[in-house]
């Protein structure tokens, strides 16, 4: 999912952030009903979450109030001007940034406010591999190996080694510190990402590995040799995800 910024100095807004607007295939545009809850990050607060199902084609745009709102222009005006806004004249998401900024934010704003595009792509299925993976130390290196030879399918040899490494960091990992299910999935777009999933909801955490310490350093050596990662709970446990540039 493609996705570009523009942002100014973001302060809290005690009221939250406004529903998100989605730009459908067809053209038109709609805000996402969310359920009432309190803004994140207030703390000791619970909150309800929700899942859409945004079709390949889609633009999904999230936004302060400070983008809508100002003194000469309440709320659901700004929202009916973004919405014409986003459905204009089709524009990569940059551009479109760029158009919704200069026709809702004024020349000298009373508030800050933050703008993020996100367009939704499908890959093709030769673009993803997965594999079950089971729960026990002798399945590393079969995982290690799928993984080489779906990077040799792919043509993308230069980039076998790391990616050899960081499955066996991350499915060890798995093994020993998660649960069953584990399952492990690469995908290859602009760059390649690289996920183990597994059954315990438990997060890892970074940390540096003393001298004679035996273990701790597979997130570190995942965190060195990749662009970026992360982690996301799953319905079932959790994802650890990293990604590495493609030669």
């Amino acid at each position: 999912m493609p996705f570009t910024t523009r942002w100014l100095p973001l302060l809290p807004r005690p009221r939250g952030a406004p529903a998100p607007a989605v730009v459908w295939p067809d053209g038109t545009a709609d805000l996402l009903e969310l359920p009432a809850c309190p803004p994140l990050g207030v703390g000791g607060l619970p909150f309800e979450s929700i899942d859409v199902e945004l079709p390949a084609g889609s633009l999904l745009a999230l936004y302060t109030d400070g983008l809508i709102e100002s003194r000469q222009r309440d709320a659901a005006t700004g929202v009916d001007q973004l919405l014409r806004e986003l459905t204009g004249e089709s524009a990569s998401p940059e551009a479109l940034c760029d158009r919704v900024s200069r026709a809702l934010f004024p020349d000298h704003p009373a508030d800050d406010a933050a703008l993020l595009l996100a367009r939704v792509q499908r890959l093709d299925a030769d673009q993803v591999a997965a594999w079950d993976v089971p729960a026990e130390p002798e399945a590393v290196s079969g995982a290690r190996a799928q993984a080489v030879r779906q990077m040799r399918e792919w043509g993308s040899e230069a980039a076998g080694f790391v990616t050899e490494l960081v499955v066996s960091e991350l499915v060890t990992n798995a093994v020993r510190h998660g649960g069953a299910p584990i399952e492990l999935r690469l995908i290859r777009d602009r760059s390649l990402i690289c996920e183990v999933s597994d059954g315990s909801s438990t997060a890892p955490h970074l940390r540096r590995a003393r001298v004679f310490d035996e273990g701790g350093r597979g997130l570190m050596l995942v965190a060195q040799l990749t662009q970026r990662w992360g982690t996301r709970q799953t319905p079932g446990g959790k994802l650890i995800w990293c990604e590495q540039p493609l030669p």
